[in-house]
């Protein structure tokens, strides 16, 4: 699946690239004709302004420049959509200058004799300045106009490059991201699993009953893991679903020990979270609360739907969170800050603190980013 996604990836990328290239021409070609069509206009216009009398042969001087110019950047084509050359610009420019000597005398050979051709059907002398003072203006003139023409290019084919490596960055980034959080959420399962085990482990020593209801929840939350495959992501209803089942097997372990309340807003149920967010608030005050008091530890897990921001909390009344700044707070929380941090199109932050009136409270509040900046 997954190698099918990057070959997925790598032909959009290449038909994005195409379509691009594709429009580019479009635009070039198109924007060559519409300036040779103005420089056929002026030309008519000054000629009758001079007292020219057929019109028809500034349109020939003009079309027999901008043939004989698209043969020329036809036959440079290769050298100046080269995308190598094109990422070092001395290198480009050095390499179409170096033969422009060879283009303005074939401009002024095709061009010419282009004129003297169609001059000739028409049984019309055409005249002109002597040969030298020819190549001297017409190579001076050429120069200026494919110069100017060269950094137009140039400046089109740097930019579209430009954007193709921004997108290619994107998706290199959006890729890499994607497989952290895989493999973030892949850590997270065999801590889970592990502590599930124990939980039947020591059931099946003092309650079998309890052990083999240990072991069908057990298996309803594998089951529900597997249907929801690779997902980095889920509702707060599939989450609290998944919670549930998990709850019902953590209380057969500690029988008299836990007690759960809900505060669970429906307002809140359709909104994203990261995968197993909620279970792994909960492990933690079992495996820091729970597992070390007798008494009975009352946990209410909440969520809430405040100002376009998802609140998901989990409190204790008998937890205490220790004031040492540099105590580790385990490879969950670490993972699960993580994840949060890669969340897309959204802000979200974890905190922890002791509760004024006794306990621990752990909360995750999910921003999303556009309606923050709204």
């Amino acid at each position: 699946m997954r190698e099918w996604i990057m070959v997925g990836y790598q032909e959009s990328d290449v038909r994005r690239e195409r379509e691009q290239q594709r429009m580019s021409n479009l635009s070039l070609a198109g924007g060559a004709i519409l300036f040779w069509i103005l420089m056929v206009v002026v030309a008519v216009q000054d000629y009758q302004r001079d007292g020219g009398q057929d019109w028809w042969e500034p349109v020939v001087w003009e079309t027999s420049s901008a043939l004989v110019v698209t043969l020329i950047f036809y036959l440079q084509s290769s050298l100046l959509f080269d995308q190598k050359l094109l990422q070092t610009p001395r290198l480009w420019f050095s390499r179409i200058l170096r033969y422009l000597p060879l283009v303005c005398v074939s401009f002024v050979v095709l061009t010419f004799s282009l004129r003297h051709a169609v001059y000739a059907l028409l049984e019309r002398r055409y005249s002109h300045e002597p040969w030298l003072e020819v190549f001297f203006y017409e190579s001076v003139k050429l120069s200026i106009f494919m110069g100017l023409f060269y950094m137009v290019i140039f400046g089109i084919r740097s930019y579209l490059f430009l954007l193709r490596e921004k997108v290619r960055a994107e998706r290199a980034t959006q890729l890499f991201q994607q497989a952290q959080l895989q493999n973030l959420n892949q850590q997270l399962q065999p801590h889970f699993l592990f502590n599930a085990l124990n939980t039947v482990s020591s059931l099946m020593y003092s309650d079998l009953k309890a052990a083999d209801m240990a072991l069908n929840r057990l298996a309803d939350l594998l089951r529900h893991q597997l249907d929801s495959g690779e997902q980095t992501e889920t509702t707060v209803a599939q989450e609290i679903a998944l919670l549930r089942a998990y709850a019902e097997l953590m209380q057969l372990r500690f029988v008299d020990r836990v007690a759960l309340r809900w505060e669970i807003d429906s307002a809140a149920l359709n909104r994203k979270v990261p995968s197993l967010c909620l279970q792994l608030l909960v492990e933690n005050t079992f495996k820091h609360t729970v597992e070390k008091r007798s008494g009975l530890c009352t946990i209410t897990i909440a969520v809430q739907e405040r100002e376009g921001n998802v609140i998901l909390s989990v409190e204790d009344d008998l937890g205490v969170l220790s004031t040492n700044s540099m105590q580790p707070q385990g490879i969950g929380l670490d993972n699960l800050r993580q994840r949060l941090a890669l969340m897309k199109d959204v802000q979200a932050n974890l905190h922890i603190q002791n509760r004024p009136q006794g306990g621990v409270r752990t909360e995750i509040m999910i921003t999303a980013i556009a309606q923050n900046d709204a």
